[in-house]
């Protein structure tokens, strides 16, 4: 563990900054955020997080590593295959920063359990891969007033927007009856996508979570970033709520 004057040498970067300082140091480092899904979002998501000081992080996450998956989940090696990626997640975090409080979780997030295993918490950054979860995440999280970071990829593109409930629209309200693309026999097909641009994105989420919990700068909200890596262009989309949205039209 850091002793004090270890703690204060490893945030000194972050620290000089005017807008960031002591105060919202502390505060980063008092939060509690949960990562649903610790592959190609969740790796530069948690990897900046330990660094910045993240107080307890909770990873929650049913797969296994696969093969496919080392082209841009860079938190794993060619050691990790078959081992579930929560617990490998969490060791190679904690590694990193031995000062943060781990929580890891190798369950697939579902309606029936999400209360279970998301009891609690001041943020929570979704890095999953599908719109199907996306959604009890984001009903979670609007029914609980926690403000949700979400973010997806596809190919060389990303998007991003961060859901403060009762202020922002919520998943529900911008991608309402959006479906995952099934097989016939019902199996999911691989999204394709350039690591690089899981970097980009993941990178920026964990940005936002960060100044959430430090109570610093102005969230990602009511605006929809994204992302195009092939032109090198970012585009902005002003989004606005649902009156008649099942989900937060009541807040």
């Amino acid at each position: 563990m850091d002793t004090p004057g270890n703690a204060q040498e490893r945030y000194t970067r972050q620290l000089k900054i005017p807008q960031w300082g002591e105060a919202a140091q502390q505060k980063l480092q008092a939060a509690h955020i949960t990562v649903v899904g610790t592959g190609g979002l969740g790796s530069p998501v948690l990897y900046y997080l330990a660094a910045a000081g993240a107080g307890k992080l909770r990873l929650i996450d049913g797969d296994k590593v696969d093969i496919s998956n080392l082209n841009r989940q860079i938190l794993f090696a060619e050691e990790d295959i078959g081992k579930y990626k929560a617990q490998r997640a969490a060791e190679k975090i904690g590694a990193l920063n031995s000062d943060i409080e781990l929580e890891f979780i190798a369950e697939t997030l579902t309606a029936e359990n999400i209360e279970a295993l998301i009891p609690a918490t001041d943020v929570i950054v979704d890095c999953l891969d599908n719109f199907s979860t996306r959604f009890v995440l984001n009903k979670h999280a609007v029914s609980r007033a926690i403000p949700l970071v979400h973010a997806g990829i596809h190919s060389f593109s990303g998007q991003l927007t961060t859901i403060l409930p009762g202020r922002t629209p919520c998943l529900e309200c911008l991608f309402a009856g959006m479906k995952d693309p099934t097989l016939e026999s019902g199996a999911r097909i691989p999204s394709p996508v350039l690591g690089a641009v899981v970097g980009v994105i993941g990178s920026l989420q964990a940005l936002e979570a960060i100044k959430i919990a430090g109570q610093v700068g102005n969230a990602y909200a009511q605006r929809l970033l994204i992302y195009d890596g092939l032109s090198g262009n970012f585009n902005e989309i002003e989004v606005v709520r649902d009156v008649n949205c099942p989900v937060c039209a009541a807040l």
